[in-house]
C-alpha cells in the first residue's frame, strides 16, 4: 500500500462521515420522527391534565424546523465528527491488527467502533423519547452514558492486546475467541457495577418506548454501515499502490 499522511485519511473519513450523516438523517426522519411526535403528544397531554398549557407557540423553534433542518444539521455534524475520529483510529489500526487490506481494515474498525460506541452503552442506558426522564438527573445520565462509552473503548483495546498476546500460543482464531469472551465478560461486570437508570413513567406506553429505541439503533446502524462502506472505498483508493509507468516503446527501424 502507499504511504499517505493521516491528514489524507482524516479528510476522507470526514467526507464519509458526511455521507453517513445523510443516510442516518433519512432513517431518523422516516423511522424516528413519528415516535418523537407521539411522545411529545403524550407529554403535552400530561401538561394539560395537570393544568399547565405548554403550546407549540411557546417553543423558540417550530417542531417542523426541528424535524428537518435542525435534525439534518445535527446529524451531519455528528457524522463528520465521528468520521474524523474513526479515521484517526483507522490510521493507528492499519497494519497493526493483522495482514488485512485497506477496505477490510476499515470494516473491522467500523464494526469495533459500532460495538463500543453504540451497542455497549445502548444495552445499559438505552435511548428514551421525550417525556421520559427526570430533567434534574440529565447531567448524571449523560455522565454515565459517556462513562460507558469510555469503558467500552478501553475494554475493547484491552481485548485487542490480549488477543495479540495469546495468538502465538493459541493461534489467531482461538485467541480472537478468548479475547471476545473476555470483552463480553468485562462489559458484563461494568454493567453490574454501574448504577441503573429507570425513569420511565408507569403509564407511558411500553410499545412506544421500544419502537423509539429500535429506531435509534437503526439510525446508528445506518450511520456506521454507510460510513464503513464509503470510507473503505475512499481509503482503498488513497492507499492503492500506483501503477508502474509504462515503458516507452522504441520504434524499430
Amino acid at each position: 500500500m502507499n504511504t499517505v499522511s493521516p491528514r489524507v485519511l482524516l479528510v476522507r473519513g470526514m467526507l464519509a462521515g458526511l455521507l453517513a450523516g445523510v443516510a442516518a438523517f433519512l432513517v431518523a426522519y422516516l423511522l424516528g420522527e413519528s415516535k418523537v411526535d407521539a411522545a411529545i403528544a403524550i407529554e403535552e397531554a400530561g401538561h394539560l391534565a395537570a393544568g399547565h398549557d405548554h403550546g407549540a407557540e411557546d417553543a423558540p423553534v417550530s417542531r417542523a424546523l426541528q424535524a428537518t433542518a435542525g435534525l439534518g444539521t445535527g446529524v451531519l455534524l455528528y457524522g463528520a465528527a465521528l468520521g474524523g475520529i474513526a479515521a484517526l483510529v483507522y490510521c493507528f489500526a492499519l497494519g497493526r491488527i493483522g495482514r488485512f487490506g485497506a477496505r477490510a481494515t476499515a470494516a473491522l474498525v467500523t464494526g469495533a467502533l459500532f460495538v463500543t460506541v453504540t451497542l455497549v452503552p445502548f444495552f445499559k442506558y438505552p435511548a428514551n423519547p421525550p417525556a421520559v426522564g427526570d430533567p434534574d438527573t440529565a447531567a448524571r445520565r449523560t455522565a454515565l452514558y459517556l462513562l460507558m462509552i469510555a469503558l467500552g473503548a478501553l475494554l475493547a483495546a484491552g481485548a485487542l492486546i490480549l488477543g495479540r498476546r495469546l495468538a502465538p500460543r493459541l493461534g489467531n482464531w482461538n485467541a480472537s475467541v478468548v479475547a471476545a469472551l473476555a470483552f463480553v465478560a468485562a462489559v458484563g461486570v461494568a454493567y453490574a457495577l454501574l448504577p441503573g437508570i429507570n425513569e420511565v413513567p408507569a403509564d407511558f406506553p411500553a410499545a412506544l418506548i421500544w419502537q423509539f429505541r429500535l429506531a435509534s439503533l437503526a439510525i446508528q446502524a445506518a450511520l456506521w454501515t454507510t460510513f464503513g462502506l464509503a470510507f473503505g472505498f475512499l481509503a482503498e483508493r488513497a492507499l492503492a499502490p500506483a501503477a508502474p509507468p509504462k515503458e516507452a516503446v522504441q520504434p524499430t527501424s
